[in-house]
């Protein structure tokens, strides 16, 4: 493997242009480009393919999918066909949940002869603090 597959770089930016010129630079040193809710919000998940385009390889979609199970399926099924290499979900949803999400990439992924992507649990955001907060 080479050193570039293990980077992942967080293109958390609020425009299609930034985001695209940032994956334009970067593509020959980075593995994989990490979309959030920053970039998808601003720009929608048409940005996936256009990322592609640009030179992204591989997409990680931090998306944090955090749901019933149903709902977190149906979500999974949308994220196997922007081709998402990665997308994080958050465990505390539970293992019927994250049971829902691989499954349903699974299944579509099988189905439509597409890649399954990884499906990660995210346990604790770093930004949450425990004790008293300060407001």
């Amino acid at each position: 493997m080479e050193a570039k597959e293990r980077i992942i770089c967080a293109i958390d930016v609020e425009t299609e242009e930034l985001a695209l010129e940032r994956v334009a630079q970067l593509k020959d040193h980075i593995g994989v480009f990490k979309a959030g809710l920053e970039l998808v919000t601003a720009t929608g998940t048409s940005i996936f393919p256009k990322m592609r385009e640009a030179g992204a390889e591989r997409i990680f979609y931090d998306a944090k999918l955090h749901d019933i199970p149903n709902t977190v399926g149906g979500a999974m099924k949308s994220v196997v066909r922007l081709g998402a290499w990665c997308v994080t979900v958050h465990a505390t949803g539970g293992s019927a949940m994250l049971q829902a999400a691989v499954k349903a990439a699974q299944s579509v992924a099988e189905a439509e002869d597409r890649t399954r992507p990884r499906v990660l649990a995210v346990t604790v955001l770093t930004s949450i603090k425990i004790g008293r907060a300060h407001v």
